[in-house]
């Protein structure tokens, strides 16, 4: 009898024990995070990561309340801080560390070039900036000039197509020349000696190079072949005066500004116009940011208007943050930069809500005026012959 009494103590001890041990689980594991009305189960990592990168901290600081029903409003606040949150930690600025933007002229990286400093393109690894009587070969690791190809006057505008690096010449009658970066250091190859007057902009859609002639009043499409002179087709985007400057292809789309006539023109690839937007005063070098086109309109104190691809409607003109003059637009995956002419300033919005960063000085009456990005840094040409590390 004594041991059988023993016996239920020890099998109810153990049972309370298990009991506590039970509750103490449930306790420290139950919940999920800092969250106690979440469980740990397979929707806890779920709501442990829009909780981590800070899409979402719950209703108070130890409650999700998973079973509530969200809102058309609280569903864009989640997917706006969801792109913010991929775009800050996937860039090349957060593998190297470069949460700063240089606070005054004193810390930017400055390279001398050769020649003078017009527009640039970068390749994947290096810049090309078109100036003077050169284009030079710049490494975006630490901003050496590496080479410089001669045979050119007035290179204006370079872009990468077909592994080669095709630069418009700011000349009448325009040129067009080609560069193959494998080669030693030389002269250029001219492909196209007789483009209209002051080509100032280029692009590629993959088949065909296309050049904006703003003294030639149209635009050029130009066709690589095995033989030397490429064969050019000229087309007319506006009647009357007209400045063709700015170009782009968006994967769809040809974007050409013309700065006389206030407008932005919509092509094909075919160069057949399928849209004319009005009232974008002297629009210049614009830039694609994968949704949206922005164009500097280069007037005092200037202004940026953002458009819609598909539909070509304005979605934003933007204002102040700087702006006076501004040139050229560039896209560095997050932000948009816009150099501003005459006051030495170079403006920073964020693409996905176009809301301004600031505007910060990279000298003193140095002129900016072409802009690009490798990912990590943007470039900006200046004064004679230098290039900038933003």
């Amino acid at each position: 009898m004594a041991i059988e009494v023993s016996n239920r103590r020890m099998l109810s001890a153990a049972a309370l024990l298990a009991a506590l041990l039970a509750g103490a689980s449930s306790a420290l594991f139950g919940a999920c995070g800092p969250f106690t009305d979440v469980a740990a189960d397979a929707f806890c990592p779920f709501v442990l990561e829009v909780f981590t990168i800070g899409i979402t901290t719950g209703t108070t600081p130890t409650t999700y309340d998973p079973g509530s029903a969200v809102s058309r409003l609280q569903m864009a606040a989640f997917l706006s801080r969801a792109v913010d949150g991929v775009v800050r930690r996937t860039s090349r600025r957060a593998a190297a560390a470069k949460f700063y933007l240089p606070q005054n002229a004193g810390v930017l990286g400055i390279t001398t070039l050769n020649s003078g400093s017009n527009l640039m393109c970068f390749d994947g690894a290096d810049l090309w900036v078109g100036g003077g009587d050169s284009v030079d070969r710049v490494r975006v690791s630490d901003g050496r000039q590496l080479e410089s190809w001669t045979g050119v006057s007035n290179a204006q505008a370079p872009v990468v197509a077909m592994g080669r690096i095709l630069v418009a010449g700011n000349n009448s009658p325009g040129k067009l020349w080609m560069i193959d970066p494998k080669q030693p250091a030389g002269a250029v190859t001219t492909v196209v000696s007789n483009l209209p007057d002051a080509p100032q902009g280029i692009a590629f859609d993959g088949a065909k190079v296309w050049t904006a002639n703003s003294f030639g009043s149209t635009l050029s499409i130009i066709t690589p072949g095995a033989a030397i002179p490429w064969t050019v087709t000229n087309v007319n985007i506006t009647l009357g005066s007209s400045a063709p400057l700015g170009l782009l292809f968006d994967g769809n789309f040809i974007w050409a500004t013309d700065a006389i006539a206030n407008t932005v023109v919509k092509l094909d690839t075919t160069g057949a116009i399928l849209q004319t937007i009005s009232g974008v005063a002297s629009p210049y070098h614009p830039v694609f940011d994968g949704t949206n086109v922005w164009v500097p309109d280069y007037a005092s104190p200037g202004a940026v208007t953002v458009l819609r691809p598909a539909s070509g409607a304005i979605l934003q003109v933007l204002t102040g943050n700087g702006l006076d003059y501004p040139y050229q637009a560039a896209f560095d995956g997050e932000r948009i930069l816009v150099t501003n002419q005459f006051n030495s300033i170079v403006s920073l919005w964020k693409a996905a809500d176009m809301t301004p960063l600031g505007n910060f000085s990279i000298g003193s009456s140095v002129f900016p005026r072409g802009a690009a990005s490798d990912g990590l840094n943007f470039w900006v040409t200046f004064g004679a012959g230098k290039l900038a590390r933003f």
